[in-house]
């Protein structure tokens, strides 16, 4: 296991932004510094845009069943499959 030297960074956030990045730190059980490293780390190794980019593959190959469900919902007597 490699030990890294930490180093102290300092950044201004909108406080709505700031509350939104402590109250997901503490979702995942992790520190707001460790939290940013998830972030920046998924950033830069393309894992979070290769998630993004799965998605919406996912919801343009199925999004015509979504639609189908949603209209079912919203349709009374009817029912989803």
């Amino acid at each position: 296991m490699r030990i890294m030297a930490k180093k102290q960074l300092g950044a201004r956030v909108d406080a709505d932004i700031a509350d939104l990045a402590t109250k997901r730190a503490n979702d995942l059980g992790l520190s707001i510094g460790d939290y940013l490293a998830r972030l920046v780390s998924e950033d830069v190794s393309g894992l979070r845009a290769r998630g993004v980019d799965a998605a919406a593959r996912f919801l343009g190959e199925h999004q015509a069943l979504f639609d189908d469900a949603e209209n079912a919902q919203s349709t009374p007597g009817t029912r989803a499959a």
